[in-house]
């Protein structure tokens, strides 16, 4: 096969690539619901950093984290709230009250506290791509470890834990 004939296949697979992608995000962006609204956070709960859920993080990661059981909660607008705690070897401890989107593959920070009940609320709050350039992955972790199955929030909170104990 001459070198010519291969970079002609190669255009050709990279436009079918192309046209695919295109193609699902259509297919997603079809799906979503155009008039969909967020409900309303409440207030950022209490946290308890012995009872955690811990997320598997790489192993480059040097902070632990993990989510409170008792913080998790699934809106009927499909958006998985918690509080995860993030810790270093020397003790010091962070948690974030957050919510995934499962259906739009999305994060939002609604507060920070640097213990427990010091929370201060993120000023106009954003959602932001799980896979964006954050500086922690522990969103995307967590959505992967079974706040999602695929683009659908978990069927229960109960289902979400059993799925972090496995």
């Amino acid at each position: 096969m001459s070198e010519s004939a291969i970079i002609k296949g190669m255009r050709r697979l990279g436009l079918l690539w192309l046209l695919a992608c295109s193609l699902a995000a259509h297919a997603e962006a079809i799906t979503l619901d155009p008039d969909w609204q967020e409900s309303e956070a409440p207030a950022p709960p209490v946290f308890r950093a012995d009872k955690l859920l811990p997320l598997e993080m790489p192993p480059y990661v040097s902070l632990k984290f993990g989510v409170d059981p008792a913080s998790l909660a699934i809106t009927p607008d499909g958006i998985v709230r918690y509080v995860v705690v993030a810790s270093n070897s020397g003790g010091s401890v962070s948690a974030f009250y957050e919510g995934i989107r499962c259906a739009t593959g999305e994060v939002k920070v609604y507060a920070r506290a640097t213990g427990p009940g010091s929370w201060t609320s993120v000023k106009e709050a954003k959602w932001r791509g799980l896979n964006d350039n954050q500086p922690s992955k522990h969103a995307l972790v967590f959505a992967r470890q079974g706040a999602c199955v695929g683009a659908t929030a978990v069927g229960s909170v109960a289902e979400l834990i059993r799925a972090m104990n496995k």
